[in-house]
C-alpha cells in the first residue's frame, strides 16, 4: 500500500495532488480557472459536471423526499384537518383555570 500515492492530477500539466481542495486551489491559483461551488452546501468543483453529479447525488435525495412528504398523510376517520381538531378540543378546555 503506497500511502504517499497522489491520487488528484491537474488535467493542464498533469501536477498531481495528495486532496482534492489542493487540485482546486492550483486550478485556481496557477490556471486562473474559473472554481464552481454548490448552491446548497458550498463544495467546490472544477467541472461543471462534477457539480451537477454532487447536486444530484447528495442532495438529489432531499428533494426527492420533499416531493414524497404529501403521499403519505394522515387519514383522518371524520376528515376533519388537524387545525379542526385542535379547534374542537380547544372549546372544551375553559379559561376556569
Amino acid at each position: 500500500m503506497d500511502l504517499f500515492h497522489k491520487k488528484y492530477k491537474c488535467e493542464v500539466d498533469s501536477e498531481k495532488f495528495n486532496t482534492y481542495l489542493e487540485l482546486i486551489e492550483h486550478s485556481r491559483k496557477v490556471h486562473h480557472n474559473t472554481i464552481l461551488k454548490c448552491n446548497k452546501c458550498g463544495k467546490q468543483f472544477i467541472h461543471e459536471k462534477d457539480r451537477l453529479h454532487h447536486v444530484r447525488e447528495e442532495h438529489g435525495k432531499e428533494m426527492d423526499a420533499r416531493a414524497h412528504k404529501t403521499e403519505h398523510k394522515h387519514k383522518n376517520k371524520d376528515k376533519e384537518s388537524t387545525q379542526g381538531q385542535v379547534d374542537s378540543k380547544m372549546k372544551k378546555f375553559g379559561d376556569n383555570l
